[in-house]
């Protein structure tokens, strides 16, 4: 593997306080981003700054750092945020990729399938051809998402088998439909408030993740 980029960061992560959540109540589009970009930015890159090398290690190959930038909003805040790992240092829409992020009463960390996935009828077959492989790395308490635009998620236990098939099913025949997988932690939870505790529990969903991204990634 070539060399895994270092991310700089001044301080560590100590954890998501109230105050990140509460920046999504902040009426405004440019006050809101003003929000974002000073309590949890920083808070990204410290994560990112101890994520990196592992998460590069269990992907196979080596990933770079974005941070959402809502360059495209002129009016509505967002409802969210977030940062994503991806093996190309340009963009990561395009392909599968690692994210952890925010709405208002929860922090998420995803393995992302998003609809501008060029190939993704291509990554929903693999995904459908080893779903017994799938299913044997994630227990039920592994979280689905179909819209990262949404809070909305539903476990694998709730949805079994043939919910897994359906959904992947639906990633591979509807053109605006995403396939979001892992785990999300509710604001003001200790796994939340701890930063250590938070990066341990990052990286066991990660390198659980792994094998299924580099299923889909080649």
């Amino acid at each position: 593997m070539s060399s895994i980029p270092v991310v700089p960061v001044s301080d560590p992560f100590t954890g998501f306080a109230a105050e990140d959540f509460g920046s999504f109540h902040i009426d405004g589009l440019e006050p809101r981003m003003e929000a974002i970009r000073t309590r949890i930015q920083p808070k990204f890159r410290a994560i990112a700054a101890e994520l990196i090398q592992p998460l590069s290690a269990f992907a196979g190959t080596e990933l770079y750092l974005h941070i959402a930038k809502h360059a495209r909003r002129t009016v509505n805040a967002p409802v969210d945020t977030w940062m994503a790992f991806a093996h190309d240092k340009r963009g990561y829409k395009q392909h599968p990729h690692f994210q952890i992020g925010l709405f208002d009463d929860h922090v998420f960390v995803w393995l992302a399938y998003i609809y501008e996935l060029p190939n993704k009828q291509q990554m929903a077959r693999r995904l459908l051809d080893q779903t017994d492989d799938v299913l044997q790395l994630l227990d039920g308490g592994y979280q689905l998402s179909f819209d990262h635009m949404k809070k909305t998620n539903v476990t694998l236990q709730e949805l079994g088998e043939s919910g897994w098939r359906d959904a992947v099913q639906r990633f591979h025949d509807v053109k605006k439909a995403e396939l979001l997988i892992g785990r999300t932690f509710p604001a003001g939870s200790p796994i939340v408030e701890d930063g250590e505790r938070f990066i341990r529990e990052a990286l066991q969903t990660f390198e659980t993740l792994a094998p299924i991204y580099r299923m889909t990634a080649g």
